[in-house]
């Protein structure tokens, strides 16, 4: 570990991820803690950081695009028969302190505020686990709950009238590279078989890595996949697929994405092999 803003993850004693927890960001990118850069063992990059085509895509992280109508992801808004808007909605994550720190990983509390009230306090748990000499995981899992007296939902684009666009929770920015990466779960190929669809785990395979994404919990698994690699490379796990979250005052919303890191490009077999390692109990 480094200083107080930032966190420096390690597996077999080299540094895989870079943790920033007080980035110094504009108002309109949604300012939130990030993993970034992540590498493989070999130290090939897999995120990148405010790119040019999404300047709100913070490596590896969790972003809402709509929590009871701020913005927590960035970027323009999406209003139901206008379509993307800028607003003046957006909310950022404050980080408030690490409970624990380790070498492989922490447990952070932060704060989810917005037009100057608390919202949300999440408690996010991250560590990183050695598969094989090239692989590993990072475990992530966050939990959300409403400090406020009123009822919260969480909402996407796609609730407000957007189809196919159901981001918002987990959300990993990939490597762009020259072609785009190959994506993949256990019965499906490509970004239109896989994307909005639920799968146990999808992996994205670049040049020279793989990763693989699992939902590590019963109701993580009951989230479709977003996924994108045409456009640009990227996946998360949709909070708001096909309708609002509600979160009622005092109750939380759990997740946990487990994320294999993997040199080279994984098969169909290699990729399963390792999510039944990294999720095991």
């Amino acid at each position: 570990m480094t200083s107080n803003d930032t966190a420096v993850l390690r597996v077999a004693g080299r540094p895989v991820g870079r943790y920033v927890t007080r980035p110094e960001l504009p108002v309109r990118l949604s300012p939130r803690p990030y993993l970034h850069p992540v590498t493989t063992l070999s130290g090939t990059a897999v995120t990148e950081l405010s790119p040019a085509d999404h300047a709100h895509h913070l490596g590896v992280g969790v972003a809402v695009p709509d929590v009871e109508g701020f913005n927590f992801w960035g970027g323009r808004t999406y209003v139901r028969d206008q379509g993307p808007t800028e607003l003046d909605n957006h909310g950022s994550q404050r980080h408030v302190a690490f409970q624990l720190r380790d070498p492989d990983g922490f447990v952070e509390e932060l704060r989810w505020v917005a037009a100057g009230g608390e919202l949300l306090r999440e408690r996010r748990t991250v560590a990183a686990t050695e598969l094989t000499d090239q692989a590993w995981a990072l475990d992530l899992t966050f939990s959300l709950t409403n400090v406020t007296k009123d009822p919260l939902s969480i909402g996407s684009p796609a609730t407000n009238g957007r189809p196919g666009a159901a981001y918002g929770g987990f959300f990993w920015r990939a490597r762009k590279e020259a072609a785009p990466p190959d994506v993949f779960t256990a019965g499906t190929e490509g970004e239109t078989e896989a994307h909005g669809r639920r799968a146990d785990w999808l992996a994205l395979a670049g040049s020279n890595w793989t990763l693989v994404f699992a939902g590590a919990t019963v109701q993580t698994r009951r989230d479709p996949w977003f996924v994108r690699t045409g456009e640009y490379p990227g996946v998360g796990s949709s909070l708001a697929h096909d309708a609002r979250l509600p979160i009622p005052p005092g109750e939380t919303v759990v997740r946990r994405v487990v994320t294999v890191v993997a040199d080279g490009r994984l098969g169909r077999d290699a990729a399963a092999a390792l999510v039944r390692k990294a999720v095991s109990p």
